[in-house]
């Protein structure tokens, strides 16, 4: 017979143990932060409806989208009705319409899965991906306060993540329409679509933007078009030169003024949040693309490695789930595309593989001393200590070669001689030494080494 060839398609994360540990570790760490300040896990189903999906989306969307068809429909030539989820934000508009009498206003929630997109495949763009979002949703309204929250969180994660320095880059929809409109843009499709041209400033320059809103596809004077890259290019040095840059945009329509109150509140709490001045800054060409922001949008990039690009991004929206109840749900969130991202930093070189979650190997010396090992292994691991038992024999070379090759640093040999003493073997693999220890004394031992090793990383 005919082998199949092993292979995995484009745009898929596949990792091997160690690396494994790693991302797991980043998943763990942004759930820690994510629970430190009081969100509650919501999981929602890799398969919805596919009317439900769409409801609120473009033809782009939908020909990224992953429908589900079973065989027997497919044969009768039925049109699917499922499709795969391609975020978790429509999920959550879903859910919080299908839930809203059972849930708790505001309603916190992060969701940390995955989500799949017909990407094409290249590298880095991946087609089944983890994103790890929170939201805080309100009932008829949600104060601008949590805008300020949000930021808070963004800089526990990633101060714990420890991946270099970071920037939380912060801007108002509202204050850049009502700029807009006092140049004389007042429509609101014109308005989109010179945000989505101004939100890519920092990646194709000022002479692109300049040379787009000029052209025919925009039509705006050079004047007009020099005033939106003037503001666009604005940039706060420390709170209080945010603040006298709102200042200095003068008096405007209602949007500039209900954007700049709001932006005033949000930079003043989220030092008051504890966020260093050093860490966020208010820049004025982050617009965020998704039409559905309304207020707050943000944007976070590694300060040596811009060329990662953001590495969480959100804002506020007036209504969540508008197409699916009548009642009024704003909400103001941020997600972290966290396969994308480690997959950059460790092309960066900045993650590397972590070590095993096995502590220990109880080597095998002899097979009748089988009961032994596992009586030691047994005792070990009631003390918190994870361990894997060899099962099957051979030279103790190969064995300590395996647990080397696996990343689990220690490993212990009870052989004839260590009975008759009463002691224990212990190799530190890492290090390529070992020394005995009183068999009583294993577990403390082990604790003490296991504790300098991780506090020397």
């Amino acid at each position: 017979m005919a082998l199949t060839q092993a292979r995995t398609m484009p745009g898929v994360l596949e990792l091997l143990p160690l690396d494994q540990i790693a991302f797991q570790r980043m998943l763990d760490t942004i759930r820690r932060n994510y629970e430190r300040f009081g969100f509650l896990p919501v999981e929602t189903p890799v398969i919805e409806y596919a009317d439900v999906l769409l409801t609120k989306t473009g033809g782009e969307t939908e020909r990224q989208v992953y429908f589900v068809q079973s065989t027997g429909a497919l044969e009768q030539g039925e049109k699917p009705d499922l499709a795969l989820r391609f975020d978790l934000t429509v999920p959550l508009a879903r859910y919080v319409a299908e839930h809203e009498r059972e849930l708790s206003f505001p309603f916190r929630r992060y969701q940390m899965q995955r989500v799949y997109r017909g990407e094409r495949a290249q590298r880095g763009r991946f087609r089944e991906f983890y994103q790890c979002d929170i939201d805080v949703i309100g009932k008829d309204s949600l104060s601008v306060r949590y805008d300020a929250e949000l930021p808070a969180v963004i800089y526990s994660v990633f101060r714990e993540l420890d991946i270099g320095a970071f920037t939380i880059q912060i801007n108002n929809r509202k204050l850049i329409r009502g700029f807009y409109e006092s140049l004389g843009i007042v429509d609101g499709e014109m308005q989109t679509l010179v945000l989505r041209e101004v939100d890519k400033l920092d990646k194709r320059g000022a002479d692109y933007l300049r040379d787009t809103l000029t052209g025919p596809q925009f039509g705006l004077g050079a004047e007009t078009a020099q005033k939106i890259l003037d503001f666009s290019q604005g940039r706060s040095t420390s709170l209080q030169d945010a603040f006298d840059k709102l200042d200095a945009l003068g008096s405007g329509s209602e949007a500039l003024e209900q954007g700049r109150a709001e932006l005033k509140e949000v930079l003043g709490l989220i030092h008051a949040f504890g966020v260093p001045e050093s860490h966020f800054v208010l820049n004025f060409s982050i617009a965020r693309g998704l039409d559905y922001y309304t207020g707050t949008v943000y944007e976070t990039t590694l300060n040596e490695h811009p060329q990662i690009g953001s590495i969480c991004s959100g804002g506020r929206y007036e209504n969540l789930a508008g197409q699916y109840t009548k009642s009024h749900l704003p909400g103001v969130g941020i997600s972290i595309g966290l396969s994308r991202l480690y997959w950059q930093l460790r092309e960066a070189g900045l993650v590397g593989t972590a070590q095993s979650t096995v502590d220990v190997l109880v080597t095998q010396m002899d097979e009748a001393q089988l009961p032994a090992y596992l009586a030691l292994a047994g005792e070990l691991r009631g003390a918190g200590i994870a361990t894997e038992v060899v099962l099957e024999g051979g030279k103790l070379g190969k064995q300590f070669k395996y647990a080397d090759r696996a990343g689990i640093r220690f490993a212990v040999v009870l052989g004839e001689d260590e009975l008759a003493k009463g002691v224990v073997t212990v190799k530190d693999l890492r290090r390529g030494d070992q020394f005995e220890v009183a068999r009583g004394e294993l577990v403390k031992t082990l604790r003490v080494e296991l504790e300098q090793a991780a506090a020397m990383g």
